[in-house]
């Protein structure tokens, strides 16, 4: 069979469960390529019309939000308040040796991710892609594990009230929660153009007192201000270069991981881009350059100007009298140091409860297309925001803070280990789910150059994040079994599995859902024709000179 697609059809499959309406895509025209039966089985619980890849929802993030979200969005907490505790427990080698491996395989992912979303920009991104190309059940377990680590919004929300605290106590922790709630809740329900415009410049405030960190802990460690005279690397001669040799390396991959947190809404914001086969890419190529800069650039440099045994670099206290940024401000005699610090990092847990709460939304909005959430997930308002999604994640958001409340600093390191895991399974699904897409792309006879982007390095690229995710995933709780057996410990260390497994399995057992062959993958749903990456061009090339130099700059 080696006919044309034509028309447009609505498949049920009898054994995956994805209800999928297909159209043709033109770019297809000058290749022969097989058909197939492209229909699966993931909605078997949806009856009546199957819904489009977009109903409801309006590509209102521009090139400019994607670009500053993909910069800054993944700058918060991790990065504010746990860095100095990284150099803590590993020293400076051992921590900037910790977050290259994450980083390097945070960029490996992020290119996997990048592939296939700027294909199939549709909401759900990769627990859709698990769905469509594995298994509903894994697509499932994905999915609601994803949504699991999203609801960290608790963290934030407990996190911010522990920084205005810091100032004075004016209310309870409990009413500072509710207060920023009702903020991102409304800019969550007001339409995604909303919210990309709100995430642009809180990251532009993140960015800028990174790159003002950087600036002064160079002339701080170069000895152009402050009182120590040329530093260099003095520190990493005395107390030394690591602390804890390899163990204290690995015990920091966490640490780096929550870092990293929340760098894939990238791919999350696919079904909601505008220009996603440009945008996209550029957003995905930029991430590199981020990594560098922000992470791997920030903690060397912090690994210069502060010796892994500071006594106030722990941040013990968890607010930024003591926090990393704040140590280097005060060594070059900038006295408003921590309150600089605070405001940004108060800026950085609200942008982070407002991305966790963007992403818990529309990861509810993309399981109920694939009829594995309840349909009333699927419910827009007229901003095309799907608002139920948004009030039952702030819900139970809420919940967690209010249980959590009698101790906000308990609560953010609570839930900092339970996100932190079910991110690096997140991470593992997009790199294992990747090596599906491609196969399947191939053998259906596809060229790969035809591709809108085209992850490099395949298939070492996404086998070495996928290793290095579970490697984190099984090796970081080693403790409980050194030197002794502790089993308090060992189910610390590996609870946050449990829920993946568990979805997983019990999905398997109660739906019988079977593995979706690699010749009825479906490529043509939601897919960006060739027709609409030639609008995006023209659109490109008629862009007036201004925007885009301002295109180039932001």
């Amino acid at each position: 069979m080696s006919e044309k697609v034509e028309a447009s059809s609505t498949g049920y499959d009898e054994h995956h469960g994805i209800t999928m309406t297909h159209h043709t895509h033109d770019f297809l025209e000058n290749e022969k390529t097989e058909v197939y039966d492209h229909t699966s089985d993931l909605a078997a619980s949806l009856d009546g019309r199957p819904p489009s890849m977009h109903d409801g929802t309006k590509r209102g993030l521009s090139a400019r939000h994607i670009q500053m979200i993909s910069l800054g969005g993944a700058i918060g907490t991790g990065l504010f308040l746990t860095i100095g505790t990284s150099i803590a427990d590993a020293g400076p080698a051992g921590a900037l040796i910790a977050y290259l491996i994450i980083g390097s395989s945070v960029y490996c992912f992020m290119s996997c991710m990048g592939e296939m979303v700027s294909l199939l920009p549709v909401a759900g991104a990769f627990n859709h892609f698990a769905a469509r190309f594995c298994d509903p059940a894994l697509g499932f377990a994905l999915g609601w594990n994803y949504w699991f680590s999203s609801v960290t919004i608790a963290a934030e929300l407990a996190a911010a009230a522990t920084i205005i605290r810091w100032w004075a106590y004016v209310m309870p922790d409990a009413a500072w929660a509710a207060i920023f709630l009702v903020i991102i809740v409304a800019v969550n329900c007001v339409g995604v153009r909303i919210y990309g415009e709100v995430e642009y410049w809180m990251c532009v405030l993140k960015i800028a007192i990174v790159l003002v960190f950087l600036i002064v802990s160079i002339l701080v460690t170069s000895g152009a201000v402050g009182n120590e005279g040329v530093i260099g690397f003095k520190y990493w001669h005395d107390p030394g270069a690591f602390n804890g040799g390899a163990a204290g390396t690995i015990s920091v991959l966490i640490n780096a991981g929550f870092s990293f947190q929340g760098t894939e809404i990238v791919g999350i914001t696919a079904g909601e881009a505008q220009n996603p086969s440009k945008t996209l890419p550029r957003a995905i190529r930029n991430v590199f350059w981020r990594i560098v800069l922000f992470y791997i650039f920030t903690i060397f440099m912090l690994g210069l100007c502060v010796a892994y045994n500071d006594p106030d670099l722990n941040n013990a206290t968890g607010d930024a009298t003591t926090a990393a940024f704040t140590l280097v401000f005060q060594q070059a005699g900038i006295a408003a140091g921590a309150d600089v610090v605070n405001v940004v990092i108060l800026t950085s847990v609200v942008s982070a409860a407002n991305s966790d709460l963007y992403t818990c939304s529309r990861t509810l909005l993309g399981l109920s297309r694939d009829g594995l959430a309840p349909k009333v997930f699927m419910k827009t308002n007229r901003f095309g925001a799907p608002y139920v999604g948004v009030l039952v994640s702030s819900i139970v958001g809420f919940a967690c803070v209010f249980v959590s409340i009698y101790s906000a600093e308990v609560a953010f390191g609570w839930f900092l280990s339970i996100a932190a895991i079910t991110d690096f399974i997140s991470w593992w699904g997009i790199t294992f789910v990747f090596l599906r897409f491609r196969r399947a792309y191939v053998k259906q006879g596809r060229s790969v150059d035809k591709l809108p982007y085209k992850s490099w390095g395949y298939p070492f690229v996404p086998l070495y994040a996928n290793v290095i995710c579970l490697f984190v995933l099984f090796g970081q709780g080693y403790t409980a079994f050194t030197p002794t057996f502790d089993v308090k410990l060992f189910f610390e260390n590996y609870i946050g599995l449990a829920p993946f497994f568990i979805l997983l399995i019990g999905y398997k057992l109660i739906k019988k859902s079977k593995w979706v062959p690699m010749h009825e993958c479906d490529f043509d749903t939601g897919c960006v024709s060739l027709r609409e990456m030639e609008m995006e061009d023209d659109e490109e090339a008629n862009k007036p000179m201004w925007k885009k130099v301002l295109h180039f700059i932001t």
